[in-house]
């Protein structure tokens, strides 16, 4: 790479942190932090550091140029932690991960390990059962036979619904899908509020950093159990990729040469798939399975993320391809996920 380049890039990464560090400073511990340095190494044996002396934290260089950005924020509450620690606490007489340090972790929901990622919890056998039965079901729903094909989709929809209701939630983690983006379009938010509303998980925009361009942006980050968050980034990866490939055939068959109406076609497809499930849900209140939500995954983001900012946003035009869109989600059944890597950064469950 370009020596010019790279040294703007590296330069990108060091804005990023700080500004990172700001936004943490501000959420998570109500602005008492001093803002530190800020420095990249070549230490392959540490993710990041707090350098207590000279008021340093280091990250690894190698570490911040090929992770999600999510995962280096985690590090960096991590390190910041520490920091809390030895200058607001005082607990400069303990070991670097002793109780204090442990106890900021614990209240501020911070990954005391400094790995990235919240330890989550493993899927135990009758997890593992109930998801066999789910992509079972969903494998079903490959079927030619559009009766079959939808009730396939509704008896998993449903086994998901119970599952969520009978099972106690077990541990919850993160995961960010998909790359960062300057601006959102309505189709993105129609596909957050599907996984929300309908997948068990709880979604939130987050602003994000791309290490190998140097640009910032949005992304979007679900959280919950681990199950459920393989389900969801299937579903992600899924629509992304049903609606383009509608739009492409609404092309070919409609004889348009460009892509001017797009966006309003795949936001159409996402309201439209949005609705069908709605309607789905709608059955199952009748047939008495409500799930009401799981507390502990509410106090889990509300650690992760303590300052909320809503946002309502207008949307796309309801045009003749809007409309189109929409009518071709709901029609959209879901299919089995398979093995292999997604779009979203995880993996999809097996059959």
């Amino acid at each position: 790479m370009n020596p010019a380049l790279e040294a703007e890039i590296e330069a990108a990464i060091v804005r990023a942190l700080v500004a990172e560090w700001r936004a943490i400073n501000f959420t998570h511990f109500k602005s008492v932090l001093t803002p530190p340095r800020f420095e990249l190494m070549e230490h392959e044996g540490h993710l990041g550091e707090w350098r207590r002396g000279h008021r340093v934290i280091a990250m690894s260089r190698t570490f911040v140029r090929t992770q999600p950005w999510g995962i280096v924020t985690e590090v960096l509450k991590h390190e910041m932690a520490h920091q809390y620690a030895h200058e607001v606490l005082r607990a400069i007489d303990e070991t670097a991960h002793g109780p204090a340090f442990r106890k900021v972790c614990e209240r501020l929901g911070i990954d005391a390990s400094g790995s990235g990622l919240p330890a989550a919890a493993v899927v135990d056998p009758e997890q593992e059962k109930a998801l066999r039965r789910i992509t079972r079901l969903l494998a079903l729903a490959e079927s030619p036979n559009a009766n079959e094909s939808q009730s396939a989709m509704n008896a998993a929809r449903k086994l998901m619904l119970r599952y969520n209701i009978d099972t106690l939630p077990t541990g919850h983690t993160f995961r960010h899908l998909g790359t960062p983006t300057g601006r959102l379009q309505e189709s993105d938010r129609w596909l957050a509020s599907v996984l929300g509303q309908h997948f068990f998980v709880a979604v939130i925009w987050v602003p994000s950093f791309d290490a190998t361009t140097g640009k910032t942006g949005r992304v979007l980050e679900i959280s919950g159990t681990v199950p459920n968050l393989e389900l969801a980034t299937y579903v992600y990866g899924f629509l992304r990729e049903t609606a383009e490939r509608l739009w492409r055939a609404h092309k070919r068959e409609s004889g348009i040469r460009g892509d001017k109406e797009r966006q309003r076609y795949v936001s159409g497809v996402m309201r439209g798939f949005h609705e069908k499930l709605a309607e789905g849900a709608r059955e199952s209140r009748e047939e008495g399975l409500v799930w009401v939500g799981d507390p502990k995954l509410t106090e889990y983001q509300e650690k992760r993320h303590p300052r909320v900012r809503h946002v309502r946003y207008g949307g796309n035009a309801r045009t003749e391809a809007w409309e189109q869109g929409r009518a071709a989600g709901r029609e959209i059944v879901l299919h089995k996920p398979v093995s292999g890597e997604t779009g979203g950064g995880g993996k999809l469950l097996g059959g």
